[in-house]
């Protein structure tokens, strides 16, 4: 029982002074209306004037600037391929060659017709002009006939070297060049196959990569920003962080149409590529310089907080109170805010520890990179 007796007695001392400290809390936490507990510690910053970029950004799509798939041009057997896959060919490089003793052979003989009408030709003209110098001594008739078979000779011969000109293009086709300088992807059939014009894969599918193409689209009332421009626009394709630069180039045309499903207009930049860093069918973020703000007042984004009725900043007096300034923000871009309206250079905003003020506060200010107190 005694044990019982001091246990009990224990529980009420601690219930006891438990509830005189909320007493004793409650009490001093009235005395002080919040807001008002002295000067509150921030972190401030000052508005400058500088000149800033103005981006428009969307999502691209990698694609290759030129696209061609190489397929025979005449039939036959194909007897080698003289490119290796996955390399960089030059125009005019043979790519693969097809049996050509055919097309050799149909090109000796026009061409052996060819030489035997000329030969008639060139009698027939000796004919003719013998005759006329014999004048009266032969007929007219026989002057007449010997003309026009001279002119029929001249057509024989036309249509022998037009003839002789089709079989030597055939000739020329069995030998396959490249007809871009681009990336040779796999090679759709190997030597030995018999090769059609017909062939739907072709031989090879070439792609121009250096230069590159980027397609994105951005929303229709982006469009204004973009079209009339004399000079092309600066275009940027960056890594998924929005910072770090893949490649730069420029703005090579904008679609005449908008999609009327999605509200957007299609775009289409062209890169450089020389370290082959963008790559057909990929991904990339892109960033469209429209235009450069010069002078444009520029504070911290953390300095920026949203209300019920817009953007506002903090703005520090000369006597340490903070005043709540209603501001226009144009574009936060690296962790910079570009206000267009309701500050001016050298204005002095809270960039941290704005959630503990309201309009009125006093504060004790330290820069950027210092402690408030200083």
């Amino acid at each position: 029982m005694p044990r019982i007796r001091t246990i009990v007695i224990g529980l009420a001392v601690v219930l006891a002074a438990g509830l005189a400290w909320r007493l004793a809390t409650e009490r001093n936490g009235a005395k002080r209306p919040p807001g008002n507990g002295g000067p509150v510690s921030v972190v401030v910053a000052t508005a400058k004037a500088e000149n800033v970029p103005v981006y428009l950004d969307g999502l691209g799509t990698v694609q290759a600037y030129n696209t061609v798939t190489v397929r025979a041009q005449v039939n036959g057997e194909l007897t080698s391929i003289d490119f290796k896959e996955g390399e960089t060919v030059k125009a005019g490089q043979v790519l693969a060659r097809i049996d050509p003793r055919l097309y050799q052979a149909q090109y000796d003989q026009d061409k052996a017709i060819r030489d035997r009408d000329r030969a008639q030709l060139a009698q027939a003209k000796s004919d003719l002009a013998r005759y006329l110098s014999l004048g009266s001594a032969v007929s007219a008739q026989t002057v007449s006939q010997t003309r026009s078979q001279v002119a029929q000779l001249v057509a024989t011969v036309s249509a022998d070297q037009a003839s002789m000109d089709s079989a030597a293009t055939q000739l020329g086709y069995t030998t396959i060049t490249a007809p871009i300088t681009g990336r040779a992807g796999l090679r759709q059939v190997d030597a030995g196959n018999i090769v059609h014009t017909t062939d739907t894969n072709g031989i090879v599918v070439l792609t121009q990569m250096q230069p590159i193409a980027v397609l994105f689209s951005l929303p229709q009332q982006d469009l204004p920003q973009v079209i009339g421009r004399k000079t092309p626009l600066p275009v940027l394709a960056v890594e998924d962080d929005g910072e770090k630069v893949i490649d730069r180039g420029h703005l090579e045309t904008v679609d005449n149409q908008v999609d009327g499903t999605t509200g957007t207009i299609r775009l289409k930049a062209v890169m450089p590529n020389p370290d082959l860093r963008l790559w057909p069918g990929a991904f990339v973020n892109v960033r469209l310089l429209v235009r450069t703000v010069h002078d444009g007042i520029v504070v911290p984004a953390t300095a920026i907080r949203h209300g019920p009725e817009g953007a506002y900043v903090f703005l520090v007096g000369a006597d340490r109170t903070v005043s709540m300034r209603p501001v226009t923000v144009a574009q936060i871009e690296g962790g910079r805010a570009l206000v267009s309206k309701g500050l001016a250079a050298g204005a002095t905003v809270v960039s941290v520890g704005a959630g503990k003020l309201k309009d009125g506060s006093k504060v004790i200010p330290a820069p950027a990179g210092g402690s408030a107190g200083q």
